[in-house]
């Protein structure tokens, strides 16, 4: 397997899919790495010379492209101002409900986890 800034990607795999095992690097942005590197998207990981993966690792750092463990630290932090400054989406994340506005009294299982009965005692 093909290694860039130590994360492993497929070689069997389409170098312009394999670019989206990088934490951060999605469609648009493989293709336009790919684009600022000049090669073709087509050709196979597994095919790519050494020279061809340091010159996408150049392209990635010259681009400023926050990838893995960055992007993670960058977005916990963001989390946390959110909830120290206790604004309502700060208060939303910590509670485990919907952030963005959605309905919560049918649906939102997704963050509210699974369902808890609550019993009636007579």
């Amino acid at each position: 397997m093909a290694r860039i800034f130590g994360i492993e990607i497929p070689n069997e795999k389409r170098i312009e899919a394999s670019l989206r095992y990088i934490y951060g690097i999605g469609p648009t942005t493989a293709s336009r790495i790919l684009d600022q590197a000049g090669i073709d998207p087509n050709l196979r990981t597994g095919q790519l010379s050494e020279d061809q993966l340091v010159k996408i690792g150049t392209v990635i750092q010259g681009e400023g492209i926050i990838i893995e463990g960055d992007l993670r630290r960058e977005k916990q932090s963001q989390l946390k101002r959110l909830t120290s400054i206790n604004c309502v989406r700060g208060i939303r994340h910590k509670r485990g409900l919907p952030v963005r506005g959605q309905r919560t009294r049918t649906n939102a299982r997704t963050r509210k986890g699974k369902r808890k009965t609550v019993g009636v005692k007579k």
